[in-house]
């Protein structure tokens, strides 16, 4: 299975009520980080056989912006495993559940989403291996019970690549 790891957009400040923090949209930025992430998935090929989010609002519309973009036009699933109090256990038992698919996005939250990718990677490691901010995404191999990073996508590095296709000047053309 390949697995795609993605912490959703940025979404400005914290709210100390954690049930205006749940409803806590994306912000500018981090809707266009979803669109970027999106249309470099598209250059990748990549696509989606099952999406699955945190159902807190930042979550789920960074699922929703980023599977638009890409093609996937089936029901969003969410899981619990996947919100800021979910545990490890939880996120194991989800994988279990979508085995059988070949391409699955899991859309999370700091803290877990980033120590599932450790816990992955290397479940012996103390310190953390990868880190993963907002808006970005890791792609991993799962083959019988390990786990091999295939590539991870900061929102930066996305940045800079577009501000770099996107300003070529036109081909100077010799008037010889």
């Amino acid at each position: 299975m390949n697995l795609y790891l993605l912490r959703h957009g940025s979404a400005g400040q914290r709210k100390m009520n954690q049930i205006l923090d749940h409803k806590r949209p994306l912000d500018k930025e981090g809707k266009e980080q979803c669109i970027l992430l999106g249309r470099a998935l598209n250059s990748l090929k990549v696509q989606f056989d099952v999406v699955i989010s945190s159902p807190l609002k930042r979550a789920l519309q960074t699922a929703a912006l980023v599977g638009t973009e890409t093609g996937f036009e089936k029901k969003i699933q969410l899981s619990q495993a996947l919100t800021p109090d979910g545990t490890w256990k939880d996120f194991q038992q989800l994988l279990d559940s979508v085995a059988g698919y070949e391409e699955v996005l899991v859309v999370g939250h700091n803290p877990n989403l980033p120590e599932y990718l450790n816990r992955l990677l290397s479940p012996s490691a103390t310190s953390p291996i990868a880190r993963v901010r907002k808006g970005a995404i890791a792609a991993l191999t799962l083959q019988r019970g390990s786990a091999k990073l295939q590539w991870l996508l900061d929102p930066r590095l996305l940045r800079a690549i577009q501000s770099n296709t996107t300003k070529r000047s036109r081909a100077k053309i010799s008037r010889k």
